[in-house]
């Protein structure tokens, strides 16, 4: 089922700490971690919830449990605390800015097997922790990637928004996709569009979301985004329906991309064409629903484009969420060629 990718924590009360601590390893055991790998990610918990009371303010974790060619947990703190000038010295064992034994960041950067921080002063912290079920693979550093944070509206169980990605050879094809509104309905949406958008035969993005219509009507309906990469030319086809906003972002350039009016699965445009782009001048693609405030923009974190994708999601979640509606932003990372 595609829903959110992670469960939000607000963890702004010392007192939310040990049900985070339960729900994480609750997620470990069900998922079959060993039991060492579930004890490292407690720790990790435990210090970052430690960070949050002696620093923080208004912090949160967002966990989420990954599967496909291999299986993790990925845990990001969030906070809108003072922030960190010096992260590499923090980052050593026992360092401490209030003369405490201070394991901390350096205890989560050991424990884990993905760690990133991006901090920056008067702005607050993000620390990103990825634990394995097995031992990770060197990656391919050239190969693309996504990167989502999905968050359901607060107090709903399921998420109307998701996104897919489905390779074949060389192509890539991709969907960012947000039912109408939010809850079990939108979710519906979501999850009968990824389901046809799985046996779509075909390669253009329009041609897919003319696909994608004629299986979604029966449902509330979706708005969407859909990408067609193809490696081995260096290009990328993209069109899209409502308002999920996309960006591509360059060394030097960067792109909006303008979706079509309508509603998959009600009405959509007679005439579209997908929009051609070459991987020479960007080298990632941003997605957003508008769960995130429609002006949202990574200029004023800067230097995270060097971060982990799940970090640069989990910002623009932090500062543009509305916390009124499903919220996704997407990361593809493109290779350069």
């Amino acid at each position: 089922m595609v829903n959110a990718t992670h469960t939000r924590f607000v963890a702004s009360d010392r007192s939310y700490y040990s049900i985070i601590k339960k729900e994480a390893h609750n997620i470990a055991v069900a998922a079959g971690f060993e039991s060492k790998r579930i004890a490292e990610m407690d720790i990790v918990i435990a210090e970052m919830t430690s960070n949050l009371y002696k620093y923080a303010n208004d912090g949160e974790l967002l966990i989420g449990h990954f599967t496909g060619q291999e299986e993790y947990i990925e845990i990001i703190c969030i906070d809108n605390g003072p922030g960190i000038g010096e992260t590499s010295r923090m980052l050593a064992d026992g360092f401490s800015t209030t003369n405490t034994l201070g394991h901390g960041l350096g205890s989560i950067k050991r424990l884990s097997d993905n760690f990133d921080i991006y901090s920056q002063k008067g702005w607050g912290t993000i620390v990103l922790s990825r634990i394995y079920k097995v031992a990770p693979k060197k990656k391919d550093s050239k190969g693309i990637t996504l990167n989502a944070v999905v968050i359901a509206k607060p107090g709903e169980t399921v998420s109307g928004d998701g996104c897919y990605l489905k390779s074949s050879g060389n192509v890539l094809k991709f969907i960012v996709a947000d039912g109408l509104g939010h809850g079990r309905e939108a979710n519906v949406a979501v999850n009968e569009a990824v389901t046809s958008f799985k046996v779509c035969p075909y390669d253009s993005p329009c041609e897919i979301i003319r696909y994608l219509h004629e299986d979604v009507r029966k449902t509330r309906g979706l708005v969407a985004t859909i990408g067609v990469i193809d490696i081995e030319k260096g290009l990328i086809r993209i069109a899209g329906v409502g308002n999920i906003s996309a960006k591509l972002i360059g060394p030097v350039l960067s792109k909006s991309h303008l979706a079509y009016n309508g509603i998959i699965g009600h009405n959509i445009p007679n005439t579209m064409n997908d929009q051609l782009l070459s991987f020479s001048e960007y080298n990632q693609l941003i997605l957003c629903s508008d769960g995130m405030r429609s002006r949202w923009d990574l200029s004023k974190t800067i230097g995270i484009s060097r971060c982990d994708p799940s970090i640069q999601a989990a910002a623009i979640y932090k500062d543009f969420g509305r916390q009124t509606d499903d919220m996704s932003a997407v990361i593809i990372k493109i290779p350069k060629q």
